[in-house]
């Protein structure tokens, strides 16, 4: 074993049942490119695709931020998760059969202080359940809830609870119960007094758990039981909470999209409870009405389709048409569900129910080409001659950006007929608009999406990569040799060492020569999985990247063992120089001329090492 307590045929099992491309692929759309695949990194925005999968050695590399990896690190990376707890998720996947013992290893500082938060967000969660649901101090809320339409069943499957007026209810809990005051604080459960004095963020709220993908409670929206403002309050952000990496109620819709691949967006928690009442069993909501881009990578990820479900007043119509353009960048099949008379999802299904609001306002949901013309309506006095032609016009530019000839073909007519426009006429104007654009258009080799062309008109600059030391060339090339050629490995062991003069080197060097004593074999994928360490990853994917004539040279390999040595000797000779001149700047000839015999001397042994 070489992964804490986590056995090597379990890893082995893993990685064999997890094809990088296939893992990948369900995050990043990729095309072959040679022996390679290549995409957009779904690790930092680009528009030129520097994201590299090598089926062959089982590993990623994106060379514009450095991430890389195996399957497994990739989804230590994509989820956020530990490498046990990706390989966990991953066995499950799969449905391997193979159990281990968690290692009982221990934790960090930082791990810590995130598991203590994490229990108090769960003692939290319960406390103002339990309040709800059993005291008087939540009768009033009780009620204001039963009277919305909530039900026992929403109440406890949502965690719903109450905190009370009291200022210090929650702080006194959690001191009684020694968690720390300050970290509290730091987690965004306590507010302090100039006095030192901790006391509740939320009082006299109804309360709503924000979960993390994985069901741990991290944050709190809180309501506000009769008039005033803030309406809701959300934590603050911390360790554990990120407005913008958020979505409520993803962690028990995620089993789902696994399925349909299919999202409802909206705007509340409300809104998401009452509609999973109803039946729509695939809602989640942001943390405000607008959405992050990576809000928008989460979602992409797990749904191709994204159903967005918001108010239907001018706000809810604005935040949808906003968000709605985000979600299409990112590369999702956008539908928005149009709700009438200026109400909310709740406010309709306590107002005409539940399978009315399933059949005509879900199941009817708009295109996002529909919708882009609802909303452009607005705009324009159509009972104007002059407001109807600048619509018309403006919805021609939204068509002629299709790339279906079908589908402008079912918009036009649509245009014609409610107008009263010819065909033909509407037709000629449009192949107008569309000449026009593509001649504004820059060329290339994928013109349906832009962010992905690689063959432009223009030459694309690329960055010169930078000069690296002929020694950290050496090492880069041994250590590629030696993680494909276990042969090698004992070479370069025997004659170098871990005198590597690069840190990453050295490391990567030692778990090799602690990988091969195990009497494995040469496995670039399997010999990733016992680095653990994201630095070290990045290093060793970099370096597996490397083109290498397959079949050893030791004549090159000796050649490259040289450079490695004789680096150190050649620093030491230069800052010999450095000080020699010092002494000669100081009038100190005597220090300046035992310097002098010390380089003549370093000077012989160099020449020797290179002979």
């Amino acid at each position: 074993m070489s992964n804490g307590s986590i056995p090597d045929e379990v890893i082995e099992a893993v990685l064999k049942h997890h094809d990088i491309v296939d893992t990948v692929g369900k995050y990043v759309h990729l095309t072959r490119n040679g022996k390679y695949m290549k995409g957009l990194c779904p690790f930092h925005s680009e528009k030129t695709p520097s994201f590299t999968v090598t089926p062959d050695k089982q590993i990623f590399k994106c060379y514009g931020c450095g991430a890389g990896g195996n399957s497994i690190g990739f989804m230590m990376q994509i989820e956020g998760y530990s490498f046990p707890e990706a390989v966990r998720v991953m066995v499950e996947e799969a449905e391997l059969p193979v159990q281990w013992e968690d290692a009982q290893s221990e934790p960090t500082e930082k791990q810590r202080e995130r598991q203590v938060l994490l229990d108090a967000y769960e003692f939290a969660a319960r406390m103002y359940h339990f309040l709800l649901k059993n005291t008087e101090h939540g009768k009033q809320a009780m009620a204001y809830l039963k009277g919305r339409g909530f039900t026992d069943k929403l109440i406890d499957h949502f965690q719903i609870g109450y905190a009370p007026p009291q200022w210090d209810t929650l702080a006194r809990q959690l001191d009684k119960r020694e968690f720390s005051m300050p970290l509290m604080k730091q987690g965004g459960l306590l507010l302090s007094r100039d006095d030192g004095r901790y006391y509740d963020l939320f009082r006299d709220r109804i309360m709503f758990p924000i979960w993390d993908a994985r069901g741990k409670v991290i944050a709190f929206g809180g309501r506000i039981l009769g008039e005033g403002q803030p309406k809701y309050l959300n934590s603050s952000e911390s360790s554990l909470f990120h407005k913008g990496r958020t979505l409520y109620n993803f962690h028990h819709v995620r089993p789902l999209l696994r399925k349909t691949r299919h999202l409802v967006l909206f705007e509340g928690y409300v809104d998401v409870i009452k509609a999973w009442d109803a039946g729509v069993s695939n809602g989640v909501a942001s943390m405000g009405t607008s959405l992050t881009e990576e809000n928008a990578f989460m979602m992409r990820k797990n749904a191709d389709l994204i159903t967005i479900c918001y108010d239907g007043d001018d706000a809810g119509r604005n935040a949808a048409y906003k968000n709605m353009n985000l979600l299409e960048k990112a590369g999702c099949e956008v539908k928005v569900a149009l709700i009438p008379d200026r109400m909310d999802p709740d406010e309709y299904i306590q107002a005409h129910g539940e399978e009315r609001f399933l059949r005509e306002i879900m199941n009817e949901a708009v295109p996002a080409l529909k919708f882009k013309l609802i909303y452009l309506r607005r705009n324009h006095i159509l009972i104007e001659e002059t407001g109807r032609i600048k619509y018309i016009q403006e919805a021609l530019k939204l068509l002629a950006v299709i790339s279906s000839p079908m589908e402008r073909e079912h918009y036009l007519k649509e245009l014609a007929e409610e107008f009263n426009q010819s065909l033909d006429t509407l037709k000629q104007e449009l192949n107008l608009i569309r000449q026009e654009q593509q001649k504004l258009a820059p060329q290339g080799d994928n013109l349906d999406n832009p962010w992905n062309n690689v063959m432009n008109e223009k030459p694309v600059k690329v960055k010169a990569p930078s000069l690296m030391p002929a020694y950290h060339n050496a090492e880069r090339r041994l250590l590629a040799m030696m993680i494909h050629d276990s042969e090698v490995a004992d070479y370069v062991q025997q004659r170098l060492g871990d005198q590597f003069n690069v840190e990453a080197h050295a490391a990567l060097a030692a778990y090799l020569y602690a990988y091969y004593a195990q009497g494995k074999e040469p496995d670039p994928s399997k010999y990733m999985s016992t680095l653990q360490d994201d630095q070290l990853e990045r290093a060793a994917s970099g370096i597996l990247m490397l083109e290498f004539d397959p079949s050893p040279d030791f004549q090159v390999i000796d050649d490259y063992i040289k450079e490695v040595q004789k680096f150190p000797q050649q620093a030491a000779i230069q800052r010999l120089k450095e000080e020699m001149h010092r002494a000669e700047r100081a009038g100190d000839i005597l220090k300046a001329a035992q310097i002098g015999i010390e380089i003549i001397t370093l000077e012989r042994q160099h020449k020797t090492l290179q002979q």
